[in-house]
């Protein structure tokens, strides 16, 4: 059993993988075996966190996932603590699994108890309800049950998911555990929307099926912890490449600046700024490195591009030069918005893209990805794995799919999903400082998809440690930030 958190390079698997792998390894074992694991795994879980429990309610439904439940139950009580299990099947056990009827009848042999309503005061709740073939809303007397956990104020251990919520989405009105203990596999949408509210801290127990879990194509990957990069001592300005942020129209200079800034404190060798307003800023006080050119004094070709960010309408003209000529390039916020209305800029776009693969990176959040898809934000944030794969095959771009577990995909490869950040990120600016730092990152050499993975990365770490009690703003972010 080991604990997930941020660092490792973890495999996800979607429901359907996780099922094909659940029936390889069944297949090599006496029946029943796997549920007692995951019962197993469950009750050792349980007795980890809360160690001095007296009273454990397991909330289980009519399937497997209530099974494993059950069988958490009957070694629960075996450990001499009070178990009050709340069952959703019905007493003639009407389309009971077989393990999950084996299941039952080992809690009904032993000391559990089974009662219609909650306890009113337990030490921990195990969530058992609905678990990986579940969709849509839960069941009734499940929906009492989901509020009276919500007002416990006691530790929710979640068995394979939280019920309610969709394995491969992240979607669903799900029970909000503290603790998610996953079983086989780690699924995606325990990451990504609102997966990462309902999941807590999640845990993974195989169930000793590592081998047929080996065998299996993951269906999307938890991005690790990029490698850090010693920078030899032989090295200069222009080892770390140049980049060039181009945005800032009348109004929003501060975007541009927020991006120029976030680039050059992730590590570029130099940082001009091209602004659409012609107001003739020449220097920013805070950081002065930063240098001011006018826009079309900027050469693309050897330049590593970060352009849209406060871009406004003043974007759309500049945008077919940089993406035509930039030697790599980052479009976000309203270079986004101008691509999404223009098939002339898509076509060019995906052109660039089947030219020179790698090179270019797309950083929209929800409402821009649905601009580009035509489709709603709703539709975008419904499958947000999909939507990601599908805006990064159209565009033939890396694309960064903001929001809570961001979404990074890449033509004709596995997406990733990245660990890190929290909603202190919510606010004005921090999106425009991701822009810059991916800059940063193509300008240092890495391919669009490894800038894309390692600036997220960094970008959500880095509010992660924010220390408590201070205000996370975009400005103090791109000093930070690395």
């Amino acid at each position: 059993m080991q604990r997930i958190t941020p660092g490792p390079a973890w495999p996800l698997h979607g429901a359907d993988a996780t099922r094909a792998i659940e029936a390889a390894a069944a297949a090599a074992l006496p029946p029943h075996t796997l549920m007692q694991r995951a019962g197993g795994a469950l009750a050792r879980l349980a007795l980890a966190l809360v160690p001095h429990a007296r009273t454990v309610w397991v909330a289980c439904g009519p399937g497997n996932n209530g099974g494993d439940g059950l069988e958490a139950a009957a070694l629960l009580a075996q450990v001499h603590r009070r178990v009050i299990v709340t069952w959703l099947g019905d007493a003639q056990h009407a389309g009971l699994p077989a393990d999950a009827r084996q299941a039952l009848a080992r809690a009904q042999a032993g000391s559990v108890l089974f009662a219609q309503e909650p306890p009113p005061q337990p030490d921990l709740i195990i969530d058992a309800i609905l678990g990986l073939g579940a969709r849509g809303p839960l069941p009734e007397r499940a929906l009492a049950w989901q509020a009276h956990m919500a007002q416990a104020g006691v530790p929710v251990l979640a068995a394979d998911l939280p019920s309610g919520l969709d394995a491969d989405t992240g979607q669903g009105p799900a029970v909000r555990a503290t603790h998610t203990l996953s079983l086989l596999t780690l699924k995606p949408g325990l990451f990504t929307a609102q997966g990462r509210d309902a999941a807590g801290e999640v845990w993974l127990d195989d169930l000793g099926a590592g081998q047929a879990l080996a065998a299996t194509a993951p269906t999307a990957w938890l991005s690790p912890a990029p490698p850090i990069r010693a920078r030899p001592h032989a090295s200069h300005k222009g080892s770390w490449g140049d980049v060039a942020v181009v945005g800032g129209a009348p109004g929003m200079t501060g975007a541009a600046l927020l991006a120029a800034r976030a680039a050059l404190q992730g590590g570029a060798g130099r940082v001009f700024v091209g602004l659409l307003d012609d107001a003739g800023l020449a220097v920013d006080i805070v950081q002065p490195g930063l240098m001011f050119r006018a826009v079309d004094a900027l050469d693309p070709a050897v330049l590593h591009v970060a352009c849209g960010c406060g871009g406004g309408d003043a974007v759309r003209q500049a945008l077919p030069r940089w993406i035509s000529r930039a030697a790599s390039l980052v479009l976000d916020a309203d270079a986004l918005n101008a691509i999404a209305a223009d098939t002339s800029l898509q076509a060019q776009l995906k052109a660039r893209g089947l030219r020179t693969p790698g090179s270019t990176v797309l950083t929209p959040h929800p409402l821009e990805a649905a601009r580009l898809l035509a489709c709603t934000a709703s539709q975008v944030q419904a499958d947000r794995l999909g939507a990601a794969r599908s805006l990064a095959e159209r565009l033939q771009s890396v694309v960064v799919l903001k929001g809570s577990g961001t979404v990074i995909a890449a033509p004709g490869s596995t997406p990733w999903i990245n660990p890190t950040g929290n909603a202190r990120l919510a606010t004005a600016g921090t999106g425009d400082v991701l822009a810059g730092l991916v800059a940063s990152r193509l300008a240092n050499g890495l391919t669009a998809l490894e800038a894309a993975r390692s600036a997220v990365y960094a970008h959500g770490a880095c509010a992660d440690g924010w220390p408590e009690g201070e205000a996370l703003s975009a400005a103090a972010l791109a000093q930070r930030v690395r």
